[in-house]
């Protein structure tokens, strides 16, 4: 079993009701463990589109024995299902929102999938919850969790 983490999110809705959900559909899929799930925060929009509702934010450490772009597929069907269409301008208000932020120690850079995820090193709403998961977390080729959250302050 392969140990991922996902950022969970939304911004419309039931927003920690969806989450809640989300992580449920995660957690019963074949080859799906649900380990670990950070606090939840309220956070502000961040990127192009910035008139939006709050978010509500954190992070869930994963077992899996599904490969990256398996996951990646289950997470994007589990937003589906919760009523996410990918639609409008990127970064808009949705009611669901998984990234797959760390599979293992694997650097990937593929057509969809990247990982680790391209902006996390950037965003403190994603760094905060791994902190709380797991503070000595290393992020490949980006240094530990901790080291850059006190980049950012």
């Amino acid at each position: 079993m392969a140990q991922a983490y996902v950022a969970v999110g939304a911004n419309l809705g039931d927003r920690a009701g969806t989450i809640r959900a989300a992580l449920e559909r995660l957690d019963a899929l074949a080859g799906v463990s649900v380990q670990a799930v950070s606090s939840l925060t309220e956070t502000d929009p961040v990127g192009p589109v910035l008139d939006q509702p709050k978010f509500l934010n954190g992070a869930a450490r994963l077992e899996t024995d599904l490969a990256p772009r398996g996951l990646l597929a289950a997470l994007l069907a589990v937003e589906a299902e919760l009523g996410r269409v990918r639609e409008g301008p990127a970064g808009g208000p949705r009611p669901i929102d998984l990234d797959l932020l760390l599979y293992e120690d694997e650097v990937l850079d593929e057509p969809g999938l990247s990982l680790p995820h391209p902006r996390l090193h950037e965003r403190r709403f994603v760094l905060e919850p791994l902190a709380e998961l797991r503070p000595g977390l290393k992020v490949p080729g980006k240094g530990t969790v901790e080291a850059l959250l006190a980049k950012l302050d």
